[in-house]
């Protein structure tokens, strides 16, 4: 599975943005997708998971309530809606996919290249 992430950019902080992962190979619906994050000098944190069927979501706590995951199998795409944006959420954005819930980047099988996204104070 290749994963190709988009969408991220500069936006005021209460703001809003939209990432779509796209995926590549055929068997993009038996995977779980997720979203992570690394800010400059810290570690790959995990931000949201969808199932492979979309019937369950699973969120970072400072995310919930913000940000919302979701994907589309017929076009190999996952999103993730951000809104209420903070400063905190500046970091470069990665997609990621892996066969079961993948709540840690030790259960990613396949990451995307990252997306920077920039919430200015």
């Amino acid at each position: 599975v290749q994963l190709q992430a988009s969408g991220g950019g500069l936006v005021q902080a209460g703001g809003s943005l939209r990432l779509s992962c796209a995926a590549s190979g055929r068997t993009f619906n038996s995977y779980d997708m997720g979203w992570f994050r690394q800010a400059p000098g810290k570690e790959r944190e995990f931000v949201a998971g969808i199932s492979w069927n979309g019937g369950s979501t699973y969120y970072k706590d400072s995310a919930k309530g913000r940000f919302t995951i979701s994907r589309d199998n017929a076009k190999n795409t996952v999103y993730l809606q951000m809104s209420s944006l903070k400063h905190e959420d500046t970091a470069v954005y990665y997609c990621a996919a892996g066969r079961w819930q993948i709540a840690t980047p030790q259960a990613v099988d396949y990451w995307g290249k990252g997306t920077q996204v920039t919430v200015s104070s």
